[in-house]
C-alpha cells in the first residue's frame, strides 16, 4: 500500500505509520524477499513468484504477505527469503523449495532447517537470525532499514519514523541543525572522511542566493556494492538525508550522480523520489514551513573518476569529468559556480537518524576521533561476501572472522586491500587493527568508502598491484602527466615483473616513481594512486624479490614463472603433471625417476608428505584434488617391485673433494645425494643406531614403515654415501676435526630436543617427551604407558605419540589443545584417523600444573577462550577466570615442538660450514627439509669450485598434454585404507595404498595445467 494524499504535517505522517502498521497487523507471517541485485541475478524473481503461486495455492493470502525488500548483506548466499516475525532467514533458495517452506512453516508452524541460513562460525545452521555473529554483531544505522522494508512504498519507511528527522530539523533551524551533525562527530564516508558538519558549516556561511546539495553515488571502486545496497534497499532514507542537508545550508535542489552501471539502484530511486513527490514531501513547502526542496537524478558514465568531487561536478555540468583545481572548495564555487555539499550515499544515510536520535546517541558510538558506524563491502576470499555495518573501533580480525565468517576451505588469509585501488593492503599481523580512519591511515592504507577486498594465501600479491594499477591507469582522466604517465611506467615495470622479467633495481624504481606520483599528481584519486605499490612493497617485499631474483611466484598465479600450480606448490618443484602423465600410461619406473631427478625420498614423501601440491590442485574447482602424493607413494612401489630404479647412471666424475653432513636426516640424506651425484666425496655423522633422522624415530610404523625409508636410503648409499652411525658431534668427533677431514660441512642435526611446557611437576616421573616416547617405541625401547595416557600439542608428533599409545594397549588417550582443533598443525587426516581409533580431543584446554608427589598423577588444566589475534592471524588464547579442572593419567606426553641443539657448532658458523633443515629454521616439514638439502648441495658446490648446478640425471621424456576436451567431474578413485578395528591392534601401515587401476584412473583426472 502507498499514501495517495500530501502529507501536510507530521500528524499526517503519524497518521500513515499507524495505518501501514495496522495494514501489516492483519497477516500471520511477512515474508521478505530480496531484491537487491545479488539475488535478483541469482534468479531471486523466480523464487518470488514461486512463493506467491504457493501461498496463493494454499489459500494463504490473508495469512501471509509477501514483500519485496532490499538486500541485507549475505550476498553470497541468494536468494534469500526473510520471514518475520520468527526471524527465519531462508538461503540459496530455489523455486523447487518454496512449497515445503510455505506447508511446514506458514501450515504448519514448523521452520524448515535445512534451507536456513548456515553460519560457518558455529558450523550449523540457525532458525533465528539473532543467533548468527554475522548478523547479531552489527550495528546497523546506515542499513537500518535495508532488507526490513517493502522498497515499493514510501509508507513502509515512514512507518519506521521516515520523513520525521526533517520535520525535527525544520523545529531547530539551519544553524541548530548544523551543531546537531557536529556535535555527532559524523565524518564523510566517502573516502576522506572530512568532519560533515564542518563542511556543511562552511556552506551555510557561503555567500550565494543559489545553494546546492549533490549525492555521490558514484560507487566506482572494485569490490564496493555499499552505495548501492542502500539506494536499493531504503532510498527514502537519502532523499530525507539530502533534504536536511539541503534545509541545513540553505539548498533547495539537489542532484544524485549515480553510474548508470547500478539500473535497480536507478529504478528505486526513481520511484521512490516519484512517490516522495506524489506526497508533498518534494517540490513544495514542507510541513507548513516555507523551504521546499527537489532532487534530479544524473546518470553518470561509470568513469571512476568521477568520483572525485570536482570532477563529478563538470560531469553534472555536461563537461568532461576531469578534476579541477583546488582552492576554490566545492562549498565556495561548486555546482554551476555557487555554493555545493557534495556527500556519499551512506553520508546521507546517517543523517536522519541522528538528527532523530540526537548527536550525543551518534558520538557514543565508535572511537574518540571515529564516531558513530561504518558500513563495508566485504568481497574476495571471505565466507560471508557482502554488506555489513560495524561500530567504528572493531576489530580488523572479528570484521572478518565473526562477521565475515572466515577464510574458505580452510585456507589463511594473506591481505585485505582496504580502500579500494588507492587503498593499502593490511595484512594478518594487524588484525587487531581497530577499524577507524587514523588506525588504518597508519598501517599505509586508506579507509576509503569502506571496499574490504579479502585475499587468502593463493593470491600474489606483485600481481594484485599489477591488477589495482592496471584499474588505476585505464581511469586516469589523463589531465596531468604524473597521473597519466606515470602510472603507465609503473603498471609497466609490475607486468614485466609478473611475466619473469624482473630486473634488480626494479622495487626501488618504482618507489622512486611513486614519490613523484603522490607529490605532483593533480587530484585526491591521483596521489593516492602508488597505494598499492607502496603497501605491497612494504608487507610483501620478499615477494617481489623472489619474482625477481629466483623467477617464482609462490601463489601459483603468474603463469610464466611456473609450469603448473601443483609444480609450483612443492618446495623441490616436482614435476607433478609429468609425472602423472607416465603413470597414466604405466611407465612406473620412469615417473619414479622423473620424481626422483628433484626428490630423493619420494617413496618417504609419498607415505608422510604434507602435499601442499594437492592443495594447489586446479582440479579443486571441478571436484576433489588429484591424490598427487598417495600416486607418488604408488610410483615408488611399483619401480621397487620392478627392479629398475637406476642409481648411478650419469654421476659426474669424482672432484678429489669431500663434504661431511652431520645428521643422516631428510636435509642431510638430500645433500649427500646431490653431492654424491656431482662427484664429491661425502660421508654422513649421525648419533642414532638407524638412518633417517626423525623419519626413522619419530614417525612410526604405522604411517611410514621402516622397510620403506631404508630402500630409498640404500638407493642414496648405492651413489658412493657413506653413513656413519652411532657417531656423536662432541662426543665421538669433534666439529674441528670434521673440518680437517672435508672441505666443507653440512649441518642438518635437525630439532632433536623437545621444547618443555614450563610448567610444575613436569620434571617428575611419568611425564615423557613426545619425541622421546616416539623413540623409544620405534627403536623398541617403549614399555607400557598405562590404561590413561594424556598427550598435550596439536602437530603431528602429539598425534603420533597418542596414536601409539593406543596401539600400546592404552585404554583411555586425551590430547589436550589450547586453541580449536581447526587451529591444529597436524594434517586433518592424521586427526580424523586419531578420532576414528577412539583418541578424545579436548581443544580450548591448557595445561597449568601437573601434580603428584613422587610420581606425576594428573594435570591441572585451564579454560581457554578466543580473543584477539596474534602475528600470524590466528585467534590469541586466554584462561577462562576461575575454571579449572584435573585429567588423572598413568602417562603424560608433552608434545608442543622441537628446537635444534645449536651448541654442537661450539659458535659461530664460520666459512666452509652450512646449516639447514630444522636445524637451520626450527621444526618444519620433512619436504622443506628435503628442499634445503638440495639448495645447500647447489651451495657447496660452488664453494668446493663448481657450478652449483645439480646433476640430476637424465631427462626423461614424458607425454605431452593433448587437447582437453570436456572435463568431467569425478571424486578421487578409492585407495584402500585398514579398518579402525583393525589398525588399534597393531602397527602396521594404515594406508596400504592403490590398486593399480584405480591409481591409473586417478592419474587421468590430472587437468596437465602444464598445457601452453
Amino acid at each position: 500500500m502507498t499514501t495517495e494524499t500530501t502529507l501536510a504535517t507530521v500528524d499526517d505522517l503519524r497518521r500513515v505509520k499507524d495505518s501501514y502498521e495496522a495494514y501489516l497487523s492483519k497477516y500471520k507471517y511477512q515474508a521478505l524477499v530480496c531484491g537487491g541485485t545479488g539475488c535478483v541475478a541469482a534468479h531471486s524473481a523466480a523464487v518470488g513468484e514461486a512463493l506467491k503461486q504457493a501461498v496463493a495455492r494454499h489459500g494463504l493470502e490473508d495469512q501471509v504477505a509477501i514483500i519485496q525488500r532490499g538486500c541485507m548483506g549475505t550476498c553470497a548466499v541468494g536468494p534469500v527469503v526473510y520471514v518475520l516475525p520468527d526471524e527465519t532467514y531462508y538461503s540459496e533458495l530455489t523455486p523447487d523449495k518454496i512449497e515445503e517452506i510455505v506447508v511446514s512453516h506458514f501450515i504448519d508452524g514448523d521452520p524448515v532447517e535445512k534451507y536456513a541460513f548456515f553460519d560457518s562460525v558455529q558450523g550449523k545452521r540457525a532458525l533465528n537470525i539473532k543467533t548468527v555473529p554475522f548478523f547479531r554483531d552489527q550495528l546497523r544505522v546506515a542499513l537500518r532499514n535495508c532488507g526490513l522494508i517493502d522498497v515499493e512504498t514510501v509508507d513502509a519507511y515512514i512507518a519506521h519514523d521516515g520523513y520525521t528527522a526533517i520535520a525535527k530539523a525544520l523545529k531547530l533551524g539551519p544553524a541548530a541543525t548544523v551543531d546537531e551533525i557536529k556535535r555527532s562527530g559524523l565524518r564523510g564516508r566517502g573516502g576522506a572522511g572530512f568532519p560533515t558538519g564542518v563542511k556543511w558549516e562552511a556552506c551555510l556561511k557561503s555567500e550565494g542566493s543559489q545553494k546546492y546539495i549533490v549525492c555521490n553515488a558514484d560507487e566506482g571502486d572494485p569490490g564496493a556494492f555499499m552505495d548501492r545496497s542502500i539506494l536499493e534497499g531504503d532510498p527514502h532514507t537519502v532523499i530525507e538525508g539530502m533534504m536536511i542537508a539541503g534545509y541545513a545550508i540553505g539548498a533547495n535542489q539537489g542532484y544524485v550522480y549515480l553510474r548508470a552501471e547500478y539500473p535497480i539502484a536507478v529504478r528505486r530511486l526513481e520511484q521512490a523520489i516519484a512517490q516522495a513527490r506524489a506526497a508533498g514531501l518534494l517540490g513544495q513547502p514542507l510541513f507548513g514551513s516555507d523551504f521546499s526542496f527537489d532532487l534530479e537524478i544524473r546518470i553518470g558514465a561509470g568513469a571512476f573518476v568521477c568520483g572525485e568531487e570536482t570532477a563529478l561536478l563538470n560531469s553534472i555540468e555536461g563537461l568532461r569529468g576531469e578534476p579541477r583545481q583546488k582552492p576554490p572548495f566545492p562549498f565556495q564555487s561548486g555546482l554551476f559556480g555557487c555554493p555545493t555539499i557534495i556527500n556519499n550515499v551512506e553520508t546521507l544515510a546517517n543523517v536522519a537518524p541522528i538528527i532523530l536520535r540526537g548527536a550525543d546517541w551518534y558520538a557514543g558510538i565508535g572511537t574518540e576521533t571515529s564516531k558513530g558506524t561504518k558500513v563495508f563491502a566485504l568481497a574476495g576470499d571471505v565466507v560471508n561476501t557482502g554488506i555489513v555495518e560495524v561500530p567504528m573501533g572493531t576489530a580488523m580480525g572479528d570484521l572478518l572472522f565473526n562477521i565475515g565468517g572466515g577464510i574458505p576451505d580452510g585456507k589463511s588469509l594473506k591481505s585485505v586491500q582496504a580502500g579500494g585501488p588507492s587503498g593499502g593492503c593490511i595484512t594478518k599481523e594487524f588484525l587487531n587493527t581497530p577499524v577507524d580512519y587514523e588506525s588504518i591511515v597508519r598501517l599505509g592504507a586508506i579507509m576509503g568508502s569502506g571496499g574490504l577486498v579479502v585475499m587468502d594465501e593463493d593470491t600474489c600479491m606483485v600481481d594484485t598491484a599489477r591488477y589495482f594499477m592496471d584499474f588505476i591507469q585505464d581511469e586516469s582522466c589523463g589531465k596531468c602527466v604524473p597521473c597519466r604517465i606515470g602510472t603507465k611506467r609503473l603498471l609497466e615495470i609490475l607486468t614485466r615483473i609478473t611475466h619473469g622479467e624482473g630486473q634488480e633495481g626494479d622495487i626501488e624504481l618504482m618507489q622512486e616513481l611513486c614519490f613523484y606520483i603522490q607529490q605532483t599528481a593533480m587530484c585526491g584519486l591521483g596521489q593516492s594512486a602508488p597505494n598499492p605499490v607502496l603497501s605491497t612493497i612494504t608487507y610483501f617485499r620478499e615477494e617481489y624479490e623472489e619474482h625477481i631474483r629466483e623467477r617464482h611466484c609462490r601463489a601459483g598465479v603468474c603463469s610464466n614463472l611456473l609450469l603448473s600450480p601443483c609444480q609450483n606448490a612443492c618446495p623441490v618443484a616436482i614435476n607433478i603433471p609429468g609425472y602423472l602423465a607416465l603413470l597414466s600410461e604405466g611407465r612406473f619406473s620412469e615417473a619414479y625417476e622423473l620424481i626422483r631427478r628433484e626428490n630423493p625420498l619420494a617413496a618417504v614423501c609419498g607415505t608422510i608428505c604434507t602435499h601442499p601440491c594437492e592443495r594447489k590442485c586446479r582440479r579443486l574447482q571441478t571436484d576433489e584434488s588429484l591424490a598427487i602424493c598417495s600416486l607418488k607413494r604408488f610410483v615408488a612401489d611399483r619401480a621397487f617391485a620392478e627392479g629398475a630404479v637406476a642409481v648411478n647412471e650419469g654421476v659426474s666424475p669424482k672432484t678429489g673433494r669431500s663434504v661431511g653432513i652431520v645428521g643422516a636426516g631428510p636435509s642431510g640424506l638430500t645433500c649427500a645425494h646431490y653431492l654424491a651425484r656431482l662427484g664429491h666425496e661425502v660421508v654422513i655423522y649421525d648419533r642414532a643406531p638407524i638412518p633417517g633422522g626423525v623419519l626413522a624415530y619419530g614417525i612410526p610404523e604405522y604411517r611410514l614403515p621402516n622397510e620403506v625409508l631404508m630402500r630409498e636410503v640404500k638407493l642414496i648409499e648405492a651413489e658412493g654415501v657413506q653413513i656413519r652411525l652411532n657417531t656423536e658431534i662432541g662426543r665421538d668427533i669433534t666439529i674441528g676435526q670434521l673440518r680437517q677431514a672435508h672441505q666443507a660441512i653440512y649441518v642438518a642435526a635437525g630439532a632433536q630436543s623437545s621444547n618443555r611446557m614450563g610448567i610444575e611437576g613436569e620434571h617428575l616421573p611419568g611425564v615423557v617427551h613426545g619425541l622421546e616416547f616416539l623413540r623409544q617405541v620405534n627403536l623398541g625401547q617403549g614399555t607400557y604407558p598405562g590404561k590413561r595416557v594424556v598427550v598435550v600439542g596439536g602437530g603431528s608428533t602429539a598425534f603420533d605419540a597418542a596414536r601409539a599409545a593406543v596401539r600400546l594397549g592404552a585404554e583411555k588417550v586425551t590430547i589436550v589443545y589450547r586453541r580449536e582443533v581447526a587451529d591444529m598443525p597436524a594434517d586433518e587426516t592424521e586427526i580424523r584417523e586419531a578420532m576414528e581409533e577412539g583418541v578424545q580431543i579436548l581443544p580450548l584446554v591448557a595445561p597449568l600444573r601437573v601434580l603428584g608427589k613422587e610420581r606425576a598423577e594428573g594435570l591441572e588444566c585451564a579454560r581457554m577462550e578466543l580473543k584477539g589475534f596474534d602475528k600470524a592471524g590466528r585467534r590469541q588464547v586466554r584462561q577462562v577466570t576461575g575454571e579449572s579442572f584435573r585429567i588423572d593419567f598413568d602417562m603424560l606426553i608433552p608434545a608442543v615442538g622441537q628446537s635444534p641443539d645449536r651448541s654442537l657448532l661450539g659458535g659461530e658458523v664460520t666459512d666452509g660450514i652450512f646449516t639447514g633443515g630444522d636445524f637451520a629454521r626450527g621444526a618444519d616439514i620433512a619436504i622443506t627439509a628435503i628442499a634445503d638439502g638440495k639448495k645447500a648441495a647447489s651451495q657447496i658446490d660452488l664453494y668446493l669450485g663448481g657450478k652449483g648446478v645439480l646433476n640430476k640425471g637424465a631427462e626423461v621424456d614424458y607425454p605431452a598434454p593433448s587437447d582437453a576436451g570436456d572435463i568431467e567431474p569425478h571424486k578421487r578413485f578409492p585407495i584402500e585404507v585398514l579398518s579402525p578395528q583393525d589398525r588399534v591392534s597393531s602397527f602396521d601401515e594404515v594406508v596400504t595404498g592403490y590398486h593399480k587401476l584405480d591409481a591409473i584412473a586417478e592419474s587421468r583426472r590430472c587437468l596437465r595445467c602444464d598445457r601452453r
